[in-house]
């Protein structure tokens, strides 16, 4: 009977790892009913306080005061970090890094050396130590995403280990500090058994008892199979601990769950840790960036640089230039700043700087010249900035020209989708803009040629299906059409309603503003509409009225635009639009309350979750939303639908809350075609309530086609990659066809085609050649397209892959103490003290910073006598700051912390200078600071 039990447990789990591996989407923690904490928690908490500590650190420094919230929430800490409008990209990056911490859950379940588990520590030592170099180089490139991908995946092996391993029996209320550290031994690992079986339903003193005393470092097994003697993980769908129990922590009633709430203190506390040995690398600035905490707004131009734009993009370069000065002088000032021209044949690159001055003068270095016909590299350009922005990020294309690479369209669509970012396309079609372009023709016959309308027709569906416009103006009127640029890239802008119409008839819409909002603005794209547009009131201004009852209506082109300027704007506005042409609604204004959503699959296994999809849903499926609220505890959603595109009909879901400020959303039926996100809901305050409705700007759609690939890790530099990947179609078959891109123009090997029977999968591969000088730290993006055989569906997988070399240099910095000089009196305002210190590596020192102190910090480099590059330091500060926490980085990103001192004035230093100074000085001179600082 008990073969037989142990062979059903074998197949459940082969079925189990199976159905794990097919998958390839990345996952978060559904919360347990019990209060224990996850992963999720750990990662948010740890987060969220040392950004708290940065941005306290940051503000000393700059003599501006910082309190520090009761209750750390994103909404809280980005306001006491002086950035209350960047609180949504902040919750967006946080909730990436827990995506991809629960990521290995999915892809890595059974692979013990990324849990800590089969006492595989080494092993797991070095993911850990490797993930932190990526995400240092990705940082380092500005590829952030990519660092807050591999951040998360570091952070769950990371977390594990304390719940995994023996740490917290054997008394140990502190971080292993060595499990982020290369250059130091992971020592007394159990060499013999290490657990008994278990003599009570508790099953808490399962460990022997000579590896407590002997403190030797074990964890627990998890499988089918296990040595004898050792300890298993424990659970139900552990087969190796039927009988005999487990020891992990991972919820409240695990086998050893007493200890559940200081092994996830403890991790907490070594997540901090790891937290700040990136900080210290990066800088704090950099470290905010990748969190987006400090990116208020983002621009992103994509301009045409061919020759019939010579009149243009002057007219580009200055309007531009004005909304950069105009938002220089506002509390909304821009953070980023990214630009890619395009050319034929060429396109790029991308320049993407936090320097004002350094875009001005890339803005100022554009030169209108070649592409010898009339259509140019736009797409190409586009999906650069798609893949080189932040998620969400309002991108801007200036353009007189056809799309060269129309066979990018799919790609930048699935891009589109996965990064929920904005597109809008300002079209010139001035005579000089609209002249032929062909090779061999003088400029003097080139400006008598009759004009010939491009084909925009491709940009439309770009735009409509991101939310954004496609704007057709003259060279003249461009000014005033971009004004809508300084109004749609505000961090705070948020979408009550987007609508598509091709049809002719008239239709009315309705949309709900809330107190909350700011700058209402109505933006309408067609050639011919005629609307009325009634407030709350009952006030209503018709489309012939330019400055009404309500408000100013501007019309440039094909494009308007009305900015209702009635005192009371919250309630109930109607529109009615009556056109012969299609046309586009959109409804904006600005509030921090919004919402952010993915597409999820709820999965069943060791940790009760949800998947998220990396290409379009299933059709014909139920779908699933995990949505999040933005604005703080007070905003509650009563509604979330998918809308049709084309009408207004909805589809509701059911919400289920699993956890504060997020829901989980199921839909058992869905639109046939394009649809957006729209949620519905209170703001609740102590004295009223107040309705509200956002709607995504992004058109989704489900897809027949299916695309599965295998999460991938990292790729080196000069080396071939590659990643299989399965079709599978839920209608009728034949050949499909297939297209890979990727936006750094590596060299990429797949078969155009595949066949599929109806209703059944098949399988290929993408070979990618990513180039030997290839910059460490950067990331590709790589689109697999199916589509069937009649072009009318398609689906697509989107993944971001970093690009590491392997990291030789392990040894940190070594600091050498120089000189101390102090004069400090009885009253601290007027004595000073200061330190000097040598810095040297054998890779080079990149920075030496202080992350705590209020003085001045000096770096000088020179070659000593024997030829070594020695950076030196001089730290002088008042007396009345004691706080000081230096570190010295070098050129491969590891952190050695040179000096440090607490607030209780008795210097501190770290451990691994004795390691290197023959003598310990720091000692010393602790005792003399010590002294002084007593005075």
């Amino acid at each position: 009977m008990m073969i037989l039990t142990n062979l059903l447990i074998k197949k459940l789990i082969l079925i189990y790892l199976i159905m794990i591996l097919m998958t390839s989407q990345t996952l978060t923690f559904m919360p347990l009913m019990s209060k224990s904490k996850t992963h999720q928690d750990i990662t948010s908490d740890a987060i969220l306080q040392t950004t708290a500590d940065i941005c306290k650190s940051r503000a000393l420094r700059e003599g501006r005061s910082f309190v520090l919230p009761g209750a750390l929430t994103v909404k809280s800490v980005a306001g006491s970090c002086y950035s209350p409008d960047s609180a949504k990209g902040f919750q967006s990056s946080l909730e990436e890094i827990v995506i991809f911490n629960a990521w290995v859950d999915v892809r890595y379940v059974f692979t013990g050396s990324y849990h800590f588990d089969n006492e595989e520590f080494l092993a797991g030592r070095n993911l850990i130590t490797e993930g932190v170099s990526a995400v240092k180089y990705s940082i380092k490139q500005q590829s952030y995403q990519a660092a807050r991908q591999a951040l998360g995946k570091i952070l769950h092996t990371l977390q594990d280990f304390y719940s995994h391993s023996n740490w917290i029996e054997l008394g140990k209320r502190e971080p292993y500090s060595n499990l982020i550290k290369p250059d130091t031994p992971i020592s007394n690992i159990a060499d013999s058994e290490t657990c008994s079986k278990c003599n009570d339903d508790v099953c808490t003193g399962n460990i022997l008892g000579e590896v407590i005393a002997q403190q030797k470092l074990t964890s627990g097994y998890f499988g089918l199979y296990k040595p004898k003697g050792k300890c298993s993980h424990g659970g139900s769908l552990d087969p190796s601990s039927l009988g005999q129990g487990g020891i992990n922590k991972d919820t409240t009633t695990s086998n050893h769950g007493y200890l559940h709430e200081v092994a996830a203190s403890v991790a907490t506390a070594a997540t901090r840790e790891l937290l700040q040995d990136i900080r210290a690398a990066v800088g704090d600035a950099e470290f905010l960036r990748m969190l987006r905490l400090s990116q208020t707004s983002v621009l992103c131009f994509v301009i045409d640089t061919t020759s019939s734009m010579s009149e243009e993009i002057d007219e580009v370069r200055g309007v531009i230039s004005s909304i950069i000065d105009s938002n220089t002088e506002t509390a909304t000032q821009t953070s980023q700043y990214i630009l890619v021209p395009f050319n034929d044949p060429d396109y790029g690159s991308l320049t993407r700087t936090t320097d004002l001055n350094m875009f001005k003068q890339q803005l100022n270095s554009l030169i209108a010249a070649g592409g010898g016909d009339s259509s140019e590299m736009c797409l190409s350009a586009l999906q650069l900035a798609l893949t080189g922005s932040p998620p969400q990020t309002k991108i801007f294309v200036f353009t007189d020209g056809d799309a060269k690479d129309k066979v990018l369209k799919n790609a930048v669509q699935a891009l589109i989708e996965r990064t929920k970012s904005v597109v809008t396309f300002m079209l010139t079609t001035s005579v000089s803009s609209r002249r032929r372009r062909r090779s061999g023709k003088r400029a003097d016959d080139q400006q008598q040629a009759s004009p010939q309308l491009f084909n925009s027709q491709i940009y439309q569906d770009l735009a409509q299906a991101s939310g954004g416009h496609a704007i057709e103006v003259t060279k003249d009127t461009l000014s005033q059409a971009t004004n809508i640029i300084a109004v749609t890239s505000r961090s705070t802008l948020v979408t009550l309603l987007q609508a598509v119409r091709n049809s002719t008839k008239a239709e009315s819409f309705s949309v709900i503003v809330d107190s909350s909002l700011q700058n209402l603005t109505i933006y309408i794209t067609g050639n011919s509409p005629d609307y009325t547009i009634t407030s709350p009131s009952g006030v209503s201004q018709t489309s012939t009225e330019l400055n009404g009852a309500l408000g100013l209506i501007q019309k440039v082109g094909n494009f308007h635009t009305v900015r209702p300027n009635i005192a009371e704007k919250a309630g109930l506005w109607l529109l009615n639009i009556n056109s012969i042409q299609p046309y586009t609604i959109r409804v904006v204004g600005q509030s921090e309350v919004d919402f952010l959503f993915d597409f999820v699959e709820p999965s069943e296994g060791l940790h009760a979750s949800y998947a998220q999809l990396n290409s379009r849903p299933v059709a014909n499926n139920n779908v699933t939303l995990l949505v999040s609220m933005v604005g703080g505890d007070s905003v509650k959603p009563t509604e979330v639908s998918l809308v049709e595109a084309s009408s207004s009909n909805s589809f509701n879901g059911i919400i289920e809350e699993v956890t504060s400020g997020k829901y989980l959303v199921t839909f058992n039926s869905i639109p046939a075609g394009k649809f957006t996100v729209r949620v519905a809901g209170q703001i609740s305050s102590s004295r009223s309530s107040d309705n509200f409705q956002r709607q995504s700007p992004t058109q989704f759609q489900t897809s027949s086609v299916n695309i599965t690939t295998q999460p991938v890790g990292t790729i080196e530099p000069g080396k071939q990659f590659t990643l299989p990947f399965t079709v599978t179609t839920k209608s009728s078959g034949g050949s499909f066809n297939i297209s890979v891109s990727n936006d750094r123009n590596f060299d990429t090997r797949f078969n155009t085609s595949i066949t599929l029977e109806s209703g059944g999968s098949a399988n290929a591969t993408v070979t990618l050649t990513v180039p030997e000088n290839t910059s460490s730290g950067t990331d590709v993006t790589v689109t697999i397209e199916a589509e069937a055989p009649d072009a009318s569906d398609f689906n697509y997988a989107v993944l971001r892959i970093a690009i590491v070399a392997p990291v030789k240099d392990v040894i940190p910095p070594v600091c050498e103490a120089v000189t101390l000089n102090s004069n400090c009196s009885g009253n601290c305002s007027l004595s000073s003290w200061y330190l000097t210190a040598n810095v040297t590596d054998g890779s080079g020192i990149q920075s030496v910073r202080a992350l705590k102190g209020n003085g001045i910090l000096s770096i000088t480099s020179e070659l000593n006598a024997t030829g070594v590059n020695v950076t030196m330091a001089v730290y002088d500060s008042s007396c009345c700051f004691r706080d000081l926490e230096l570190v010295a980085v070098d050129t491969v990103g590891n952190v050695a912390t040179c000096f440090k001192s607490a607030a209780s004035s008795i210097l501190t230093y770290s451990a691994e200078f004795c390691l290197f100074l023959p003598v310990c000085l720091w000692l010393n001179i602790g005792v003399s600071i010590y002294r002084f600082m007593q005075l």
